[in-house]
């Protein structure tokens, strides 16, 4: 038996849960509302305040799929309740953000600002010029496009410099030494 797929998603009060057909699960919330199709082989129940998500068969991909859809929907219901952030910091001299309206400016040692605009859902924040936080209800949107706001320029091993997720480890590379 899956560990996390055996587990119930509970549903805190103000969210609501429907389940349509073929597995099209809409929740609503105080922050949004998410749409997923779960595989339509999944057993989806509704007991009140719990969600349980059950596999018709011992197959290999049935396993598969009852932890990711159960995850889905634990997602689903955190993100319409308390929402998803991954932050980045920036690091090198010179470089920093900020956000114009809804877009995100970043001036990151190119000849021109590289500007990018929020997907649906996304908002953009930057509490001091060296960090970034990437805002927003869907948990798969917001790690896209906190990964394309890093790959704008990617953390360099040698001095470290470039934009990298607060919780990333840069590994550092001793540079060239001299003739001896």
């Amino acid at each position: 038996m899956s560990r996390i797929g055996r587990l119930p998603v509970e549903i805190p009060a103000g969210v609501t849960v429907t389940i349509a057909q073929d597995n099209l699960v809409t929740v609503k919330g105080p922050k949004g509302q998410l749409t997923q199709a779960i595989h339509p082989d999944m057993i989806l129940t509704q007991e009140g305040n719990l969600l349980h998500v059950q596999r018709p068969s011992e197959t290999k991909q049935h396993k598969a799929l009852h932890g990711l859809s159960r995850t889905l929907l634990h997602n689903m219901v955190e993100g319409v309740t308390k929402g998803y952030q991954k932050g980045l910091d920036i690091v090198g001299v010179g470089y920093r953000a900020q956000v114009q309206g809804k877009k995100l400016v970043v001036n990151i040692g190119y000849s021109h600002p590289v500007e990018m605009e929020p997907a649906e859902g996304i908002s953009f924040e930057c509490p001091t010029p060296n960090k970034v936080l990437v805002k927003g209800i869907d948990k798969q949107l917001v790690g896209a496009v906190a990964a394309n706001v890093r790959s704008i320029r990617e953390p360099e091993p040698y001095h470290g410099k470039g934009i990298k997720y607060e919780t990333e480890v840069i590994r550092r590379k001793e540079g060239k030494t001299g003739k001896k």
